[in-house]
């Protein structure tokens, strides 16, 4: 990636703030005083790209994701969220809440004042860009994992969310579903306009990617070309 790519331009900068969906510097965080997650943490995501985030287990991604997504307040540093943002967790079992799977997706649009021919519109939609147009009254327990995660996906949809974080979505899934869901992500991200920001040890889905970071020590280490970062992290295994 150049140095004149979006997502190596200054956070703080107007420019940077005008094209790109996520800007973070110096980001710190610690659980206790001698348990510190993220130190000066800095990153951009370019707007209407997927980028991916990878670090080993306790490298501070899962605690950076839920400080974008406003579930836990920073220590310090700067954060820049440009759009609505919806999140979706690695088991969907944590976020579907209501038996169908029409009901959980229109339950995110609650405290929306739409009207109810407005809210079945954006259920429908969200659930036919997801691949479930038929599934509105299925009950949730009959779901698969991977069409579980595809509900909490199309629930983010249908509150327009603009930017999309996601928890490690396949940590659950067996490799098909794996595949069938960052492919729909993707497609999401460059059909809508959306941002993505995924967070995964799954190498091979690096492939799907248009930029990727690396965390480690709780602050980013190398980012970039994912295919670059795929093959840097395959050499360091073996």
């Amino acid at each position: 990636m150049n140095s004149e790519s979006p997502s190596n331009l200054d956070p703080l900068d107007p420019a940077a703030i005008s094209t790109n969906a996520i800007a973070v510097e110096n980001l710190n965080f610690s659980w206790k005083a001698n348990q510190v997650v993220l130190c000066d943490c800095s990153l951009t995501v370019p707007k209407g790209e997927f980028w991916m985030l990878l670090g080993t287990n306790g490298s501070g991604k899962s605690t950076l994701l839920k400080i974008l997504a406003g579930l836990l307040e920073k220590e310090s540093g700067t954060v820049e969220v440009a759009g609505k943002v919806g999140y979706v967790f690695q088991n969907p079992d944590h976020q579907l809440v209501m038996p169908t799977v029409g009901a959980d997706v229109a339950f995110g649009l609650v405290d929306e004042d739409i009207s109810y021919l407005h809210t079945r519109m954006r259920v429908e939609r969200s659930l036919r860009d997801v691949g479930l147009g038929n599934f509105q009254r299925r009950p949730i327990y009959t779901l698969s994992g991977g069409q579980k995660q595809r509900v909490a996906l199309a629930g983010a949809l249908a509150r327009n969310s603009e930017i999309l974080l996601l928890d490690e979505p396949t940590a659950l899934l067996d490799r098909d579903r794996q595949s069938e869901l960052v492919e729909t992500v993707r497609k999401l991200v460059k059909e809508n306009h959306l941002t993505a920001l995924w967070v995964t040890h799954r190498l091979d889905e690096l492939d799907f990617a248009d930029g990727a970071f690396l965390l480690q020590d709780g602050k980013v280490v190398d980012r970039g070309d994912p295919i670059r970062l795929k093959q840097l992290l395959k050499q360091k295994v073996t």
